[in-house]
């Protein structure tokens, strides 16, 4: 019995996914500054605008 507590302890208490977790909201973040980027000509417009709308999801 105390072999299967800790077995699901170990399964279900790790943070193995904490890291996919974080890889994926990285990946995500990429995704908005390059979806950015291209649908406007300048850089720093494109960029500026990406980090207004990110700013602009996390208020609400």
């Amino acid at each position: 019995m105390k072999e299967i507590i800790e077995y699901l302890k170990a399964r279900y208490l790790s943070e193995k996914g904490q890291g996919i977790v974080e890889y994926a909201l990285i990946l995500a973040f990429v995704v908005v500054v390059a979806a950015a980027i291209t649908q406007s000509g300048d850089l720093k417009t494109g960029v500026q605008n990406a980090f207004d709308s990110m700013a602009n999801a996390f208020k609400k």
